[in-house]
């Protein structure tokens, strides 16, 4: 298994990956933003990416995202092919995306936006935390991305201050140290989320 920065040569790949990444988030039923083949392409061409592969079979993906004039940098895309599940290669796929970020913008912020309970783990260990929305990059392209995810209601009518995904953080010139992965206090969020959510929609 080898997991690699992703060149122009690998855009082979990018129909697999776009395919795993829609029907991962079916089978979880999560809201996922859908990523097409093309713009994984840039992605890949223009060094931003990372693949694991086994000899010549896809295994794993993850790609970086720029916002805010380089203020700010998202991992985005993190996919693992069903066959691959479970061996701890998510982990190492978000280790070397997250490396690669700090070498190619060594003072912007990292964050994301997940609902999976596994990549805020990954997260945590790598030094983030939770925040909220608006400590986030306010680039109005980011937030577009979002669109494609059936929860966008949801974000629309908190104005963009939360959602059901959780914003996670790390800013290097705090030098972040991993703390303790609670895993129930998070689930107890998530589930006060729902809760309101599902409230609203019934009201």
């Amino acid at each position: 298994m080898k997991i690699i920065r992703a060149k122009a040569e690998h855009i082979t790949y990018a129909k697999t990956i776009s395919e795993c990444i829609d029907e991962s988030a079916k089978s979880r039923g999560t809201g996922i933003a859908r990523r097409t083949p093309e713009y994984i392409h840039t992605k890949m061409k223009n060094g931003n990416a990372v693949i694991a592969l086994d000899g010549e079979a896809f295994a794993g993906f993850c790609y970086i995202e720029v916002w805010g004039h380089g203020k700010y940098v998202a991992h985005s895309g993190l996919i693992v092919a069903p066959e691959y599940r479970g061996q701890g290669l998510a982990r190492k796929i978000k280790k070397k995306v997250f490396d690669l970020s700090l070498e190619k913008y060594p003072d912007a912020k990292v964050f994301g936006i997940t609902t999976g309970m596994a990549v805020m783990k990954i997260n945590y260990q790598l030094g983030y935390k939770p925040v909220h929305f608006s400590e986030l990059t306010d680039d109005p392209e980011f937030w577009k991305g979002c669109q494609t995810c059936k929860n966008y209601d949801v974000l629309t009518r908190t104005e963009r201050k939360m959602c059901l995904c959780t914003g996670m953080l790390y800013d290097p010139k705090e030098n972040s140290k991993p703390k303790p992965f609670n895993q129930k206090v998070l689930e107890r969020l998530k589930k006060i989320k729902q809760t309101l959510f599902l409230k609203k929609n019934n009201s």
